[in-house]
C-alpha cells in the first residue's frame, strides 16, 4: 500500500463512530497535501501504522506495556518514509512484540482503525501529531509473546480487561469493533 493506495483505502472506509469519521477526513487531507507523509521528521506530523491483534477466538488482545510512555498499547510505530504502511504494521508488530512474522496473519489489507493523536515533545522530538493507520492482525495466542527492551511487558489481554488497562477512546473503538467481529 502506498499514498494513492492509503487514501483510495481512506475513501474506502466507513465506521460508525462519528469521532472517527472525523479523524478519517483529517487523515486524508494529511496525506493529500504532504507527498512525504511518511517521513518522520515531517512537521507538524506524520503517518505511523499499528496493529490491533487479536486471538483466532477474538477474545483475547495483544498489547504491551510502553517504557518511554508508561501505558498499555497496541504494537506499532513510525513509517519511517516506508509507504507501505501494511508492511510497516507487520514490521513494527514482530519487533515490537518480538514474534517471529510468519506467526502474524494479517486479516484483511482493509483499515480496522483511525486515530490522529498528539505525541508530547521529547528530547528527541517536537509536540507532533502521528495519524495513525490501524490493521487488524490475527496470532496464536497459545505462544510464547517474547517482547522487546521497548516495552516493561508483552502480554495477552482477555477483551473484557482491556480497557481497565487503558481506556483511550480510540482503544475503545477497537474493543468495540472486536466484539462485532465475534457476534
Amino acid at each position: 500500500m502506498h499514498r494513492r493506495q492509503l487514501l483510495e483505502a481512506l475513501d474506502r472506509y466507513r465506521t460508525p463512530f462519528l469521532e472517527e469519521a472525523a479523524m478519517v477526513e483529517r487523515t486524508r487531507r494529511f496525506v493529500e497535501a504532504h507527498e512525504d507523509c511518511f517521513d518522520r521528521k515531517l512537521w507538524p506530523g506524520h503517518v505511523s501504522a499499528s496493529a490491533w491483534v487479536v486471538s483466532p477466538a477474538r477474545d483475547r488482545v495483544l498489547m504491551l506495556h510502553h517504557k518511554k510512555l508508561d501505558m498499555w498499547l497496541q504494537p506499532g510505530g513510525h513509517a519511517d518514509g516506508d509507504p507501505d504502511v501494511l508492511n510497516v504494521v507487520l514490521k513494527e508488530t514482530s519487533e515490537e512484540t518480538g514474534l517471529p512474522p510468519e506467526e502474524l496473519r494479517l486479516v484483511d489489507d482493509e483499515i480496522f482503525d483511525v486515530d490522529v493523536h498528539t505525541v508530547h515533545a521529547s528530547a528527541f522530538d517536537p509536540r507532533h501529531l502521528h495519524f495513525d493507520i490501524r490493521f487488524l492482525v490475527e496470532a496464536d495466542d497459545r505462544h510464547a509473546v517474547p517482547g522487546n527492551d521497548e516495552s516493561h511487558e508483552v502480554r495477552w489481554i482477555p477483551l473484557d480487561q482491556v480497557l481497565r488497562l487503558n481506556n483511550l477512546r480510540s482503544i475503545y473503538r477497537m474493543v468495540q469493533k472486536t466484539r462485532r467481529l465475534r457476534r
